[in-house]
């Protein structure tokens, strides 16, 4: 699946049996950067079939369904993550840091602590063409699993996220939106824009297409991990009057159970 951000292309690379891998492409320049590397031959294709080396490959977090083609691809590419994750990572060429900016493809990108899934997770945002790359923290219709950080640390994380412009594409790192987005009917069953968006969602898999990546947008309106702070969806679930964080983590721990 391609994507065109001209003169940015975006390529999603379905790997493992949910994850995705996303290239990204400098027409102008040929420069080539990936994001995540979960298995090297699927991502091997998707360069070859392009003419396409790569000269870059960042990493969101340390989990091996993530970094574990990365000693097979890296050949000449510099590999970027997270200064604070760096020794369980593999060895890392450029180290980031919340609040960094560098060069990706040409495309200046702005590195953004998202812990919560696990501490010391990154997400990388590039303002021009407008794409955040999420993993496991913020996802289509959902959010990972809280395997180190704590509610507090997710919520803040999605909210920083969710405070980036509406019209970002998020490229998020598992095919989970259909069992997402059955939960979030759970919770929110007459949300029209979840209506309309889960017979998409629906539509797109049985034609054996990604959901990935997703519109920030569509993610605001529908994403009850996006939503803990609104009335609403507090008064859904019976807690009209906890925090915004009790009620995250209650999403959450319902989310686990579900």
């Amino acid at each position: 699946m391609t994507n065109d951000f001209a003169p940015i292309e975006l390529v999603v690379v379905p790997c493992l049996s949910d994850n995705y891998a996303f290239l990204v492409h400098n027409r102008d320049t040929g420069a080539t950067a990936l994001i995540d590397a979960p298995e090297a031959a699927p991502i091997r294709n998707a360069l070859s079939d392009r003419g396409w080396t790569l000269t870059d490959i960042l990493i969101t977090h340390h989990h091996h369904d993530h970094i574990g083609a990365v000693a097979d691809l890296r050949s000449g590419a510099r590999v970027i993550g997270a200064a604070r994750d760096a020794h369980r990572l593999p060895p890392l060429d450029v180290q980031v840091a919340d609040g960094d900016t560098i060069e990706i493809c040409g495309v200046q990108t702005h590195v953004l602590d998202v812990s919560g899934h696990t501490v010391g997770h990154i997400a990388f945002y590039m303002p021009d063409p407008k794409l955040v790359f999420t993993a496991d923290s913020l996802m289509a219709l959902g959010c990972g699993r809280l395997f180190e950080g704590t509610p507090a640390q997710m919520w803040d994380s999605l909210r920083k996220l969710r405070a980036l412009p509406a019209d970002t594409t998020v490229c998020s790192g598992h095919e989970y939106t259909e069992s997402n987005a059955r939960f979030a009917l759970s919770l929110d069953p007459d949300n029209a824009a979840l209506i309309s968006r889960y017979e998409g969602i629906k539509a797109a898999r049985a034609a054996g297409r990604p959901t990935v990546p997703s519109a920030l947008d569509d993610e605001k309106r529908t994403n009850p991990f996006l939503r803990a702070d609104d009335p609403a969806l507090k008064a859904a679930i019976g807690m009209a009057d906890g925090s915004d964080v009790d009620v995250f983590a209650e999403i959450r721990a319902r989310k686990d159970r579900f």
